[in-house]
């Protein structure tokens, strides 16, 4: 079955929307304010209950913390080419909540091409597939320099 007829679903469910504007999903403790991502691993704060975490979508946009080429094979959901072919990874702080948050740089960038306080944004791209579905991640697309778009 060709890619644009398979069903888009997340490599793992509840992490992030999958829509043409995506983000994170995380948590956000009500009494202190702190976040966490992903929401249920959340662990910022040990002295709070899960009822008092309330789910949010995170900021799309953010600037790169630091960055490296994965040599290896990341864990479990990746799956693995054979041959691997190293992916570049990236930790972005992101904007509203200055959290940093982990995660595969867009098909297509080098190490290279990247740079700390880089201006990154939220989107999708394929993980793996199988017959009937293309399973998605998340991944970080560096902006365009000097890019004025919405920020909110």
């Amino acid at each position: 079955m060709p890619e644009e007829t398979k069903i888009r679903v997340p490599a793992v469910e509840g992490f992030f929307t999958v829509d043409n504007e995506p983000h994170l999903i995380g948590g956000r403790y009500k009494k202190s304010g702190s976040y966490c991502f992903p929401k249920n691993l959340g662990g910022s704060d040990p002295n709070v209950s899960d009822d008092e975490l309330e789910e949010v979508l995170l900021s799309r946009y953010g600037k790169i913390w630091s960055y490296t080429n994965s040599a290896y094979p990341p864990p479990p959901p990746f799956i693995a080419s054979e041959p691997y072919e190293p992916i570049v990874i990236a930790a972005v702080e992101l904007e509203e909540e200055k959290m940093v948050v982990l995660g595969q740089v867009a098909n297509g960038y080098s190490v290279e091409d990247l740079s700390i306080g880089m201006s990154v944004e939220v989107d999708t791209g394929l993980l793996y597939e199988d017959s009937e579905h293309c399973y998605l991640t998340w991944m970080w697309r560096p902006l365009p320099e000097g890019s004025n778009k919405d920020k909110k």
